[in-house]
């Protein structure tokens, strides 16, 4: 079979804080995605998402671009970024200007959405995205596609995406020094639902839990998109950590145990199967052995409290009734045995674990939930996606309404149907 021609080439770069991983895709002229080269390396110099320390981070981010350039037979001058540190914040900006009752064309949408960027006010944070969600006309909220209708009065919800400034800058500046633009800061909740979640989902109401290595964020969607997030302090590994300390052994044999023999779910055998601590002990030695059961039971453990901190913040951003049915679980820490079905038992919703779709020739070892945000950085960037910051200012008298959040909106909406 014949390659397809490559019109394009867009570079995602996932700077996390167990892996670094780059992803050089090429757009065919049928707007498909096909995978020419990846890239990986243990992260170095990031905590919790924060770039702790400049060296490192840009000498691994540039092992990890050049293994994939090996790959793709390129050399690439630019990447879109991911971000997922703990300061992100999301708000909805609502704004309304006055049009008479006549006919609304592009023209409209345009000024206003133009004069939008005014009603924006970050409080001292940068902006990584301001995007428009749903339109109103005359109060009827919920329209995706004004144009061509009438109205007295049109608006729109600008919902917004915001961080603090400095890790922002740090995490570019790592990026710059191996000798890469960044095209954009893309927030990882956006990425990963652009590959793990489907339009239906994304319009009926769905969380995203992303359980990164140190950071875990919990982000809404509804109505097509996202809506509400907010981010933990905990993630995979802080079950390592426990590990580790629990059985007295290194993180790397942590790990290794995790991966391999850990599981959220217990069963009758964990008891009578024998866990050696370090298989690779000298011989004649003695390595200490545990069961199965004493390593489900330090995990638990630890995912009894991070579940329910998560329970807790869906309940704060009123994740409930009919667009709270379903759970969506991606990042590295979704890769943990039977997470699933222990989700599901424990908030009592319908769950799964997301898998990056969308992109041709993903290898498999890039096909788990761990990779969502790096397979979603390519989609975003495909997907040419509209954001004010681009739009010029306009002078247009706007206002922002009085109401409720669009979250709240929706679900007066979808309860009304039921």
């Amino acid at each position: 079979m014949a390659q397809p021609r490559i019109e394009r080439i867009i570079t995602a770069l996932d700077v996390g804080s167990w892996k670094v991983c780059a992803l050089i895709a090429g757009q065919s002229a049928d707007g498909q995605l096909h995978v020419l080269g990846t890239g990986q390396r243990e992260s170095r110099g990031v905590q919790r998402g924060y770039v702790a320390d400049m060296e490192q981070t840009e000498h691994v981010v540039r092992e990890a671009i050049e293994q994939a350039e090996r790959i793709a037979g390129l050399n690439i001058d630019d990447v879109w970024v991911s971000f997922s540190a703990g300061s992100l914040l999301s708000d909805v900006a609502p704004i309304e200007s006055e049009l008479g009752g006549h006919r609304i064309e592009q023209e409209d949408v345009d000024d206003l959405l133009a004069a939008g960027r005014a009603g924006i006010d970050p409080e001292g944070r940068m902006i990584l995205h301001a995007q428009p969600a749903l339109y109103t006309l005359d109060g009827l909220t919920g329209v995706k596609n004004p144009i061509g209708l009438h109205a007295d009065r049109l608006g729109v919800d600008i919902h917004i995406i915001m961080a603090e400034g400095a890790p922002v800058r740090n995490l570019e500046s790592a990026v710059r020094q191996a000798h890469l633009d960044v095209n954009a800061v893309v927030a990882s909740p956006i990425a990963a639902g652009l590959a793990c979640l489907s339009d239906e989902e994304r319009d009926l109401g769905v969380a995203l839990v992303e359980i990164g290595a140190a950071v875990t964020t919990v982000s809404l969607y509804a109505g097509g998109m996202l809506v509400e997030l907010a981010s933990l302090p905990f993630g995979a590994s802080d079950i390592t950590d426990d590990i580790a300390s629990a059985f007295g052994i290194r993180r790397s044999q942590a790990q290794r145990l995790q991966s391999f023999y850990g599981s959220a779910s217990a069963s009758p055998r964990d008891n009578v199967e024998v866990i050696e601590l370090d298989p690779g002990a000298p011989a004649g030695s003695e390595s200490p052995r545990i069961t199965r059961a004493q390593l489900v039971a330090v995990i638990r453990q630890r995912l009894d409290a991070m579940m329910g901190e998560i329970g807790r913040t869906l309940k704060d951003l009123h994740f409930v009734g009919p667009v709270g049915r379903q759970v969506v679980l991606v990042g590295g820490g979704a890769d943990l045995k039977g997470l699933a079905d222990y989700t599901q038992s424990a908030l009592g919703r319908a769950a799964r674990v997301g898998r990056p779709r969308g992109l041709h020739g993903l290898p498999d070892a890039h096909g788990g939930p761990a990779f969502a945000t790096l397979a979603g950085l390519v989609l975003y960037a495909a997907s040419d996606p509209v954001d004010l910051r681009d739009l010029p200012m306009m002078s247009q008298d706007v206002y922002r309404p009085k109401g409720s959040s669009i979250l709240h909106r929706l679900m007066a909406a979808l309860k009304s149907s039921f």
